[in-house]
């Protein structure tokens, strides 16, 4: 990792920088902008295993901010065992190399995502459904996780769905994007695919991923959210199609 080119380290810098200023604006989005620009610079578990350090550092800070901690993991931990089985399962694609599927798998995540987000209304979900929604949601996020490293889909739409408050979603956001995190750490290491090397770089990957998120809370401030956050997943989308294709004519 630390023989990584300049314009590539450079590359990877703005990136993280990039992708902090985006969930600073949003509360999510890191893994996502970061996994789908990476993963067109290096290979796909290098990219994730990029992705750790300052995922669980923004994800932690997220979760311990919030007012329902206890109430959150009481009501969401079957999700939560089920994403970490989902993920450390999911990793051996990731590890494998087969970069081709997983550029398509990320590729098409992505564009799920934003196509979700964009033009589909949101739902709410009766709470009788939960007991059984709750960990089919968390295995399918924890596949979705180990094979492309994004944490988004399907956990964010299924907690957008189950009602809960503005601040106790965000809560609950970190709460999910932090499980999986760890569980994403522990699959690349049983896998073979996360060195000390790539906690070094992870780790330095910090500081422009906290410097992005400060710069993102000022954009917040001085920008339309709604606005800002069309544009971006409307960049996703592009972003996401180009990653699905790419692999056919190679």
């Amino acid at each position: 990792m630390f023989e990584m080119p300049i314009p590539v380290l450079a590359a990877v810098t703005a990136t993280f920088f990039i992708a902090g200023l985006i969930k600073g604006v949003t509360g999510m989005g890191l893994p996502t902008v970061a996994m789908g620009v990476l993963g067109s610079l290096i290979s796909p578990g290098a990219a994730a295993a990029l992705l750790i350090v300052p995922s669980f550092a923004t994800n932690v800070w997220q979760l311990l901010a919030g007012p329902s901690f206890g109430r959150i993991v009481e009501r969401l931990w079957p999700m939560m065992l089920a994403i970490t089985v989902g993920t450390i399962t999911g990793t051996s694609l990731l590890a494998s190399g087969n970069t081709q599927v997983t550029t398509c798998a990320l590729g098409a995540a992505l564009v799920l995502y934003a196509t979700y987000t964009l033009f589909v209304r949101q739902v709410l979900m009766p709470p009788k459904h939960e007991v059984w929604l709750s960990p089919l949601t968390g295995i399918a996020t924890g596949l979705v996780t180990g094979g492309t490293g994004v944490f988004v889909m399907p956990a964010v739409p299924y907690l957008q769905a189950i009602g809960l408050e503005k601040d106790d979603l965000v809560q609950a956001l970190g709460l999910s994007f932090t499980v999986s995190t760890i569980a994403l750490a522990v699959g690349l290491i049983l896998h073979g695919a996360f060195h000390l090397n790539s906690f070094a770089m992870s780790t330095l990957a910090i500081a422009p991923s906290l410097g992005g998120m400060w710069a993102g809370q000022v954009v917040r401030n001085r920008v339309s959210q709604p606005t800002f956050r069309r544009w971006f997943l409307v960049g996703l989308l592009l972003l996401g199609a180009e990653m699905l294709v790419k692999p056919l004519f190679h």
